[in-house]
């Protein structure tokens, strides 16, 4: 589960063929350590879940990363006077307004790019956004942020690349390494790479309380997770029942993440369309997410690796979440 966009509302619409987005999931499923990516977990009724975990008291994320949004925005902008802002898994834009806001009032705002995969959601941000903001250029696009960035050539400079709700924490190291490569690749000297980061455990943010904003007591995030097993049956046709599998997610203290896993309660069989059968055994597991913790070593390493250096670091007083300003070093 993404930690808030990584619980980006978007669904699984992408310009990826059929074959290949059901060859992922079969290769994921016939792993010894069965997985599937938690780009599934969003449908219209994922979507609504993940927007009513964002509001839960056990889910620190959302409001932990608005408030720095609001308390630090103005001032950086107001000192780096980006023109375009380019938002990575853009969702509602419902933060991205801070900053918009932000660029209209320093006089400094033309354009605003947001980056998703779902291109019926996208569409309707857009249109909202166009009302709101009447004198900035809104210039969607459909794309899948794992594959190569494919920005406009007329965008106006300074340009921000905004990677916001710990999104970074659902890629594997080397994913998300490659990730902030192809970002990189996209910056000149002048522009300026923003990033959200959940933080580790420290002093104030135990593991436990980082445990609970994956494991609610309504319940609400376990039919979040189980729901990804919907999304296959609707999306390609398997025939996973949901109620034989009970969600279970943990803080891996040694890898510093969240690993999310469907359990499954019985002996059973799925089977996908062109006789594609998994035989699942009592309390086997199926990972279905992870949502990694970040410390500033962690960060500056993944950036050294990408091309990029932290500019600005700003975290709140009790240690949860960062707020990252980096920019190119190549």
């Amino acid at each position: 589960m993404t930690t808030d966009t990584n619980r980006d509302v978007s669904t699984v619409e992408t310009d990826a063929p059929p074959d290949s987005r059901l060859e992922e999931v079969l290769d994921g499923l016939r792993r010894p350590d069965r997985r599937i990516s938690s780009k599934y977990h969003y449908d219209e009724r994922g979507s609504e879940l993940f927007e009513r975990i964002t509001t839960l008291e056990e889910y620190y994320p959302t409001r932990v990363e608005r408030a720095l949004l609001e308390h630090r925005m103005p001032g950086w902008i107001a000192d780096l006077c980006p023109a375009t802002l380019v938002e990575l898994g853009a969702g509602s834009a419902e933060k991205s307004r801070v900053l918009l806001d932000a660029m209209v009032r320093s006089g400094c705002g033309r354009a605003y790019v947001p980056v998703d995969v779902s291109a019926d959601f996208l569409a309707a941000t857009a249109a909202a956004l166009r009302e709101e903001y009447p004198g900035l250029v809104v210039m969607p696009e459909v794309a899948d942020i794992t594959e190569p960035l494919d920005l406009p050539s007329e965008l106006p400079h300074p340009r921000w690349i905004a990677f916001l709700g710990s999104t970074l924490g659902n890629f594997e190291p080397h994913e998300a390494t490659s990730l902030l490569t192809r970002v990189a690749g996209r910056l000149r000297s002048d522009d300026h790479f923003l990033l959200g980061v959940d933080l580790r455990p420290g002093r104030v943010k135990t593991v436990e309380r980082i445990e609970q904003a994956y494991d609610d007591a309504a319940g609400v995030t376990a039919e979040f997770s189980l729901n990804i097993l919907r999304v296959l049956n609707d999306e390609f046709g398997s025939d996973f029942d949901p109620t034989g599998f009970r969600h279970r997610s943990g803080y891996d203290v040694e890898a510093g993440r969240i690993e999310t896993f469907l359990v499954s309660i019985r002996d059973q069989t799925v089977t996908f369309p062109g006789g594609h059968v998994f035989d699942i055994a009592e309390g086997e597991a199926i990972r279905s997410e992870i949502s990694s913790k970040y410390d500033r070593p962690t960060i500056d390493g993944l950036f050294t690796d990408a091309g990029l250096a932290v500019d600005r670091w700003i975290e709140d007083e009790d240690g949860f979440y960062a707020l990252v300003l980096g920019r190119p070093t190549r």
